[in-house]
């Protein structure tokens, strides 16, 4: 009797997460790479063999195969990958590692094609065959991918390029990795009460939890022990309630020189990667690593990209030494500065001061009005008014991970046209930080005439429940939750038939934060905010005056703020342009140098940031990370344009948004960027928006 097919040969639908393991994945993922191989080389064959005799290769015969063959690797590896990143394990991260190599090499053959290069080429130049402007586009980024994958080199600077590659993925996992057991490792046990004093109750809880999971079993939020760590629902509470200026000076410290020392120190990974990327920008005929990126990015160069980051930069900078002040005469008239100046600790702590004192605002106590199950109707709310969808829980219908993640189905007119997972809550053991989307499934026509639904992953890392109190989101993380949103609902409403530009697929970089920011921006419109935010005990409405309270803060301290986004975007570029090992200057001083106009308190001598700067080492966003502040750029003009037809006129705000949902998140990658945005605007657009959001605007500016 044969066995049953392994989950990881299946190849399509819905990934039975839980029954993979570590062995099946050493034993599978060979298998698989061979079965991609062996069926790209017949697709080769065919090819030359079209082209040889002068035929003139067509869309179906040359894209669609294609697509077919890439999408069983994609989808394999992408299984893994997200195993990897939301249930980690000694022994997953080891079969992990073991197959990434060969998962590179592969992926290196397949855009290496010399004569799938040649394909692609006569397939664009043919008069002979009517391409659609979306089969037009594709083929054009597939060609600069390949071009970008060193096809046009020859065979000696090709075996070159590969082997930098596998080591550049290599090294960017181990980057990873040291990041993840750097932040396990550090722990911080507290045994007295003033240790912790001005933390709120919520927050020793999860601290207590904490130290129970560590083997404090009489651990409680009264009477502690409390266990300190680096992951978000530890570390920020910490740095901005607790009085004790020691402590927080002792965390701050532990956090920016996270992954700089001993066995997890990336100082020299971060040398090897910048230094590899530049040889292989070269190799491609680049100036640099941000040249090369930049050319497959809505940004024109480096130039236009610095130009923007100045025009937010000298917008910020005034603004924030005006908002210094304010927290320094603050701590002052408390009689609280040891040396009499603030430090970057003291930052968060005295901002909330300052907060409370000016808008009244208790961030903390506001939690209990935003419980994750009443956020997620507002955020399903607000996507019926302004999309014309539903969203329906779904729990149980497909397999998931962990026993917290849950499953939705999207239906538009009663029709299912999309489905998502959605893993919300922090566990610092198995799942790496931050928040993030992915593809589960695309949008695609299957083989008898019917759509294949696009299915998406919702990564968040918020705190979790505790006994029997629900998560209770900080605004911060309802923020988050709508904005990983806004990516899922580009991938899951496209209308684009073509896999290859449907949802995120085939999107510059820097235009694909749009949906996702434009999101956020909901999170302080009157009717989305009132309509989710109750107390989830009471079930009462926020109340009228924390809603206006909450509107006042959104500018506040954006001058702080938008300098830190600056200096991370400006510190990624110029590490990608300007620095290589014949300097003379370490990264770390590169990003120093930078501070001195980006920040407006030096650096203190243990900053060692970049060492955990996971998105640009360990990430996609090399040499663009300005994409942020890009594409915040357009997601504030977009916002304007339901402002321009008035947030009160329900009837423009449900034209507005289903024209947003027909361009921006329905034709995806199948045009560029700027014409999907012109169709939606009317106009490109313009920095006004962001900067009067943001608070920045001249005294006498509108």
């Amino acid at each position: 009797m044969s066995s049953s097919p392994s989950p990881l040969q299946s190849g399509e639908g819905i990934p039975e997460f839980n029954a993979i393991t570590p062995k099946q994945i050493k034993r599978d993922i060979p298998l698989i790479l061979k079965q991609v191989d062996d069926a790209f080389s017949a697709h080769e064959t065919n090819l030359r063999s079209i082209l040889d005799s002068g035929g003139s290769p067509d869309w179906i015969t040359v894209v669609e195969p294609l697509w077919e063959i890439c999408e069983r690797l994609r989808w394999s590896w992408g299984v893994v990958s997200h195993l990897n990143g939301v249930c980690h394990s000694k022994e997953l991260r080891a079969a992990h590692a073991e197959q990434q190599p060969k998962v590179v090499r592969l992926s290196n053959r397949l855009g290496q094609s010399q004569i799938l290069y040649l394909a692609f080429s006569r397939l664009l130049d043919s008069s002979a065959q009517i391409l659609s402007p979306t089969q037009s586009r594709i083929l054009h980024s597939e060609l600069l991918s390949m071009r970008h994958r060193g096809v046009a080199l020859g065979s000696h600077d090709k075996a070159k390029f590969n082997e930098v590659s596998e080591r550049l993925a290599f090294l960017s996992n181990q980057f990873s990795n040291h990041v993840l057991d750097a932040t396990q490792q550090w722990t911080l046990k507290l045994t007295q009460a003033e240790e912790v004093a001005g933390l709120p109750q919520r927050a020793l809880r999860i601290l207590a939890a904490a130290a129970q999971d560590s083997g404090e079993d009489q651990a409680t939020a009264t009477d502690g022990p409390w266990l300190l760590g680096l992951d978000m629902p530890r570390y920020l509470p910490f740095l901005t309630y607790a009085d004790n200026r020691k402590l927080r000076e002792t965390i701050y410290k532990a956090r920016v020189g996270l992954a700089s020392s001993g066995d997890h120190d990336n100082r020299a990974l971060i040398e090897e990667i910048l230094s590899l990327r530049h040889q292989q920008a070269i190799r491609l005929g680049y100036a640099h690593w941000a040249d090369m990126s930049l050319a497959s990015k809505m940004a024109d160069d480096v130039d236009a990209v610095e130009a923007l980051l100045e025009e937010l930069r000298s917008a910020a900078f005034p603004a924030a030494e005006l908002e210094l002040n304010d927290l320094r005469a603050l701590a002052q008239r408390h009689e609280a500065l040891e040396a009499g100046e603030l430090a970057q600790w003291d930052l968060p702590y005295w901002s909330e001061k300052l907060r409370k004192e000016r808008f009244d605002l208790d961030q903390e106590r506001l939690r209990s009005w935003f419980p994750l199950p009443q956020v997620l109707n507002g955020l399903f709310g607000l996507c019926n008014r302004l999309f014309g969808v539903t969203v329906e829980s779904a729990d149980g219908d497909a397999p998931v991970w962990h026993d917290d993640v849950r499953y939705f189905h999207v239906k538009q007119n009663s029709t299912p046209i999309a489905s998502f997972y959605l893993d919300p809550y922090s566990r610092p053991t198995s799942k790496r930080g931050g928040a993030w989307m992915d593809e589960c499934l695309g949008r695609r026509i299957k083989a008898d005439g019917t759509y294949a639904l696009p299915v998406a992953y919702l990564i968040c890392n918020q705190t979790p429940p505790v006994g029997e109190t629900p998560s209770l989101m900080s605004f911060e993380e309802v923020e988050t939750l709508f904005h990983e949103f806004g990516h899922g609902l580009q991938h899951m409403l496209t209308k684009v038939d073509e896999p290859k530009a449907a949802g995120i697929n085939n999107i510059e970089w820097d235009a694909v934060e749009l949906p996702s920011q434009f999101m956020e921006n909901w999170c302080l419109d009157r009717a989305t905010l009132m309509g989710m935010a109750r107390h989830w005990q009471t079930g009462e409405s926020l109340p009228e005056e924390e809603f206006h309270k909450l509107r006042r803060n959104r500018t506040f301290n954006s001058g702080l703020g938008t300098l830190r986004q600056v200096h991370l975007a400006l510190s990624d570029l110029r590490l990608h342009s300007r620095w290589t090992p014949e300097l003379g200057l370490t990264p770390n001083q590169i990003q120093r140098d930078i501070a001195r106009t980006t920040t407006v308190i030096p650096p203190i001598p243990e900053d060692q940031f970049l060492c955990a700067f996971s998105h640009v080492f360990a990430g996609g966003y090399s040499a663009g990370y300005y994409s942020y502040k890009w594409a915040e750029v357009l997601s504030a003009d977009a916002f304007a344009a339901f402002e321009d037809a008035g947030l009160d006129d329900e009837k423009q705000v449900q034209y507005t948004g289903a024209l947003f949902r027909d361009t921006v998140l329905g034709l995806g990658g199948s045009c560029s960027p700027a014409e999907i945005f012109e169709a939606f605007r009317g106009r490109p657009a313009s920095t006004e928006a962001l900067i009067r959001h943001s608070g920045l605007v001249e005294p006498g500016m509108k």
